[in-house]
């Protein structure tokens, strides 16, 4: 199991987390659904503070770019056999890393493939979550697209998940986004997204979006636009989804989008008041 995170700094130079609590919470989380033991939580934050406090000269300064935690847990034992492990190990690697796209994306809606299930291991940051998406990924970008729309398992229908976002659509003036059905990863840059959608005043709607209704709005002109959102993304607006041969066009602005990006990097480089209290301060390391 893994997690996936940033570190940034501010317009002082500080180096800052962004909700790595969070983090902690969902590692355990998925910890738990994979049969693994609990990580202490505060030992989490605090193994980030000191790894980042030891290596902050490789934060990048430009805009958009970051230092990427992979915080990762894995069985280490002497033994081969069908059980839970006895020993694990905790690691924490880092890497400076840029903007993951640098323009509007094509999504390609997968109609053979499923990326999880409800009441399998959709929920946790698991390895093989992301093993599954790598061959239709493969076939998605050999079609000219960028990334795999990904539908539910039982009907092929109901939108889950892009294959390294959530995914919000706004319809009509109201913001929709798939609802958590056991199979969709809860994303912390998601629920963030919606605690500043709604601080803004708008509706968001967490329900069943089937594939056929955001054709349908496409094509009746109230899909006004559609971006996913992650941590290695941040918030990527999308161009277009590709189904069955077919294109589905969307708008090629993203007010909402543009502004909910715009919010949480000034969040997060000190620009704005941060008034939900999501970044952490990283001190001196302790020796």
């Amino acid at each position: 199991i893994f997690e996936g995170m940033k570190a940034t700094v501010d317009q002082h130079g500080n180096p800052m987390l962004f909700r790595p609590q969070k983090n902690a919470e969902r590692l355990n989380f998925s910890a738990d659904r994979m049969g693994m033991p609990d990580f202490p939580e505060k030992l989490f934050v605090e193994g980030l503070k000191q790894l980042v406090a030891l290596e902050k000269n490789w934060i990048p300064p430009q805009d958009g770019s970051a230092l990427y935690l992979r915080p990762f847990m894995y069985a280490d034992e002497p033994f081969i056999g069908m059980r839970a492990a006895t020993h694990y190990k905790f690691i924490i690697i880092a890497s400076p890393a840029g903007p993951f796209f640098s323009k509007r994306i094509k999504l390609w809606t997968e109609k053979k493939y499923i990326r999880a299930v409800a009441g399998g291991t959709g929920e946790a940051k698991a390895a093989g979550n992301y093993a599954a998406a790598i061959r239709p990924t493969e076939l998605a970008k050999a079609k000219g697209y960028d990334q795999v729309l990904w539908l539910d398992a039982i009907e092929h229908k109901y939108i889950q998940e892009v294959g390294t976002m959530n995914i919000f659509f706004k319809i009509n003036g109201k913001i929709i986004t798939p609802g958590r059905d056991g199979a969709i990863l809860d994303g912390i840059t998601r629920i963030s997204v919606m605690e500043l959608l709604k601080s803004k005043g708008f509706e968001v709607i967490e329900r069943p979006i089937s594939i056929d209704e955001i054709k349908e709005a496409s094509k009746n002109g109230t899909l006004e636009e559609a971006f996913g959102t992650g941590t290695a993304v941040g918030i990527a607006y999308i161009q277009e989804i590709g189904l069955n041969g077919h294109v589905i066009h969307v708008s090629n602005e993203s007010p909402v989008g543009l502004d909910i990006n715009n919010t949480l990097n000034a969040i997060k480089t000190g620009k704005i008041k941060d008034t939900f209290n999501w970044m952490v301060k990283v001190n001196e390391v302790l020796v």
